[in-house]
């Protein structure tokens, strides 16, 4: 059996990070994605899925995202329910992600076409390089940024020695 979701979408509000008795921090927001197709009067329209993310993860999303934000999330659809104050159950539907993938600058979060470097911020888990072609300089070079030694590519791994980074440096 399967159950796997992945959706780009905006934030509709900021997102709410709240902790458990516990002290596990746990972050709900609504994310807004546009349905593929349009309706008879030619409007494009949106269906607003509630998000849970949990832990570290929940943390990143309320301090690098906001109201308009582009994400992407990969996760799992859960069903919950509970007893309302009016003795009701209520049942919820709620994408529980397990990655949640920054998909613009944080200066350009909100403004669809703003900036003109749309590298990804926060999320190049996949491995995969980015490379020059992606927003910013337009000068045709790509991959390894026009280096033709290793010994002049800044990024190249030419040592030993190990870096020490701590998990509170990361964006993600």
């Amino acid at each position: 059996m399967m159950n796997r979701t992945i959706l780009v979408g905006r934030l509709t509000k900021d997102p709410e990070l709240r902790y458990t008795p516990s002290g596990v921090a746990v972050a709900t927001f609504t994310l807004a994605v546009n349905r593929t197709f349009t309706n008879q009067s030619g409007e494009r329209e949106a269906d607003f899925i509630n998000c849970v993310v949990w832990r570290k993860q929940a943390e990143n999303v309320a301090n690098f995202l906001k109201k308009g934000s582009l994400a992407g999330i990969d996760g799992r659809i859960q069903t919950r329910s509970f007893e309302g104050q009016d003795g009701k159950r209520v049942y919820v539907t709620e994408v529980v992600a397990e990655s949640v993938q920054f998909l613009e600058p944080k200066s350009g979060s909100g403004n669809p076409g703003g900036s003109s470097n749309n590298s990804s911020q926060g999320g190049n888990r996949g491995g995969g390089n980015r490379n020059a072609s992606q927003g910013g300089s337009g000068n045709g070079q790509q991959g390894n940024q026009g280096y033709t030694r290793v010994d002049e590519d800044p990024f190249a791994n030419n040592s030993t020695e190990t870096i020490d980074i701590s998990d509170d440096d990361l964006p993600f």
